[in-house]
């Protein structure tokens, strides 16, 4: 059993946060929350989320909630804007009063929670009416090439490792189990896109490097190997994986993004009548 570790800021933010930066904006863009609202972003990691919308959404507060106090605590590093602030809670059971927040977003974490329903449920609940309820995680089936790669080359040395493949683990990950979860919540105007950013490695070492972490699925799978068979899974990536005349690495990470909206109480008010 390979054991999954998401505690160590640094690690991660070498392994998938730099680029998980880049496809956050391209997310806050998307949305359009109009400037001057709440938002929480719950399961907020190293903060990589929270800085774009910052950034790009002119906010009047963020609240960054997360599990781990390690990524809380690399992310208070990071983070140092007025308008933020960053606490310990769950997503399944957020430690927030109804209706609080105008917008309610996740990234890159909804997948890793035992019960993404129940999250996505309080999600909802904490979401102010008419307020967006938000989410995107990285397609793990094919335009997250950096991890796709990796487990194209782990499985094909070791058949048993295509049961740690977030592709097979995770299929929520796609565009109809985000919509189905999404839509069971009760979210109105629930719609799904692709979004992406450009991932070039300077080299195989800057590709290689974030594995050795020990930061997630791919990571934790690297450090239970032998040092023969990690060798085998190096050269074998050395080989496959496609290189610029510069010796770069030109790759994608792809996610799938969700957004729907909370109930507005009028909407709510009707229904309980049509239904006396």
């Amino acid at each position: 059993m390979v054991a999954e570790v998401w505690s160590a800021g640094d690690a991660y933010e070498a392994y998938v946060g730099r680029w998980s930066r880049r496809v956050a904006e391209a997310f806050v863009r998307w949305l359009g929350v109009p400037g001057g609202a709440r938002w929480l972003d719950a399961g907020c990691g190293t903060g990589a989320l929270t800085a774009a919308i910052l950034a790009v959404a002119e906010p009047a507060e963020v609240l960054g909630l997360d599990t781990s106090e390690g990524f809380l605590a690399a992310a208070r590093a990071r983070v140092t804007d007025s308008r933020a602030g960053f606490r310990g809670g769950d997503m399944r059971a957020l430690p927030l009063p109804a209706g609080r927040f105008d917008a309610v977003v996740s990234g890159l974490a909804l997948n890793f929670v035992p019960d993404p329903g129940r999250a996505v449920a309080e999600s909802a609940r904490v979401a102010a009416p008419g307020g967006t309820v938000a989410a995107y995680v990285w397609d793990y089936a094919g335009g997250m090439e950096m991890i796709r790669h990796f487990w194209d080359a782990a499985i094909a040395l070791d058949p048993a490792a295509a049961g740690l493949d977030e592709a097979r683990r995770f299929p929520l990950c796609r565009p109809g189990g985000l919509r189905a979860l999404w839509t069971r919540a009760g979210l109105d105007g629930v719609t799904v896109r692709a979004i992406g950013t450009a991932t070039t490695f300077a080299g195989f070492d800057d590709y290689w490097g974030p594995f050795l972490g020990g930061q997630g699925p791919a990571p934790g799978y690297v450090t239970s190997l032998t040092e023969e068979r990690r060798r085998a899974l190096r050269e074998s990536l050395r080989a496959r994986l496609p290189a610029a005349p510069d010796g770069s690495i030109p790759l994608t990470a792809g996610a799938w993004a969700v957004r729907g909206t909370a109930h507005h109480r009028t909407h709510r008010s009707r229904q309980g009548r049509s239904s006396q």
